[in-house]
């Protein structure tokens, strides 16, 4: 299994308009039959902050993952959007 966390922030007054996107993504990102877990969330004190909780069966499933039409749609209509690029973070679960 590969655990992925992902810290992605919009530009003032964009909060809105990257949530839906991002939820567009989660929606068609959980449909891929390799994904296990695909939760998003919102900092509860800086609103312009996204986190992504992902767990996926294998990384050769997560490349397939950044391959696909949704994640490359995702990718081009944010950029605008994103104050600074995402963050990626591959982890091991310890507890």
């Amino acid at each position: 299994m590969i655990n992925l966390t992902a810290i992605i922030k919009s530009h003032p007054g964009k909060e809105e308009e990257l949530k839906q996107l991002l939820l567009s993504l989660v929606s068609a990102s959980r449909q891929e039959a390799a994904c296990l877990q695909y939760n998003l969330h919102q900092a509860a004190d800086e609103q312009n902050v996204f986190i992504f909780h992902e767990i996926w069966e294998s990384a050769e499933k997560l490349k397939e993952h950044n391959d696909t039409p949704h994640l490359k749609v995702f990718l081009s209509a944010s950029e605008t959007l994103l104050s600074e690029p995402i963050k990626v973070y591959i982890t091991n679960q310890l507890a």
